[in-house]
């Protein structure tokens, strides 16, 4: 069977930095609804179109195709009395956007001068990676996958 449109795709990827070093790979295989549903890259998905199991893809996306550029808006320098005492770089903290009222994560990135610096940007962003996959599996997808828009897993749903 060929990846399509409203096919579960089950894959093992690694990904690797502009430098060619691997920053995350599959310890499990992932799997994600085929089809514009937003579960993957679409320049990853687009390579997948029309694969079979066994066989393999080896992209490079630039950092709009990726993570997306820095945004300097998802920079702030906050007063280190609004941190835990123990704060330290790279711990995470999570806050409201006060114009969406989404929730950003946000990473230490500098403490000086009684100030900690945050950054809400993915840690990737404005870096190209490169993606490279295996198809493990390639199934119909069931209607209410397709409903829903994603693939849900072997025990049921997964959200």
């Amino acid at each position: 069977m060929q990846i399509a449109k409203n096919t579960v795709v089950t894959l093992h990827y690694e990904m690797f930095d502009g430098e060619n070093n691997l920053i995350d790979k599959t310890e499990e295989p992932i799997s994600y609804l085929h089809g514009g549903y937003d579960g993957i890259f679409p320049l990853v998905e687009e390579a997948l179109q029309g694969k079979a199991v066994g066989e393999t893809i080896d992209v490079t996306l630039q950092a709009d195709d990726a993570f997306g550029e820095p945004e300097e808006e998802l920079v702030r320098v906050e007063p280190l009395d609004v941190f835990p005492a123990d704060i330290e770089v790279g711990m995470m903290f999570e806050a409201d956007d006060p114009e969406t009222g989404e929730v950003l994560l946000f990473r230490v990135t500098d403490i000086a001068d009684g100030k900690a610096v945050v950054d809400a940007n993915h840690p990737l962003a404005g870096q190209a990676i490169r993606f490279k996959a295996t198809v493990a599996e390639v199934r119909e997808a069931s209607a209410d996958e397709v409903t829903h828009g994603h693939a849900h897993g072997e025990h049921g749903h997964h959200h």
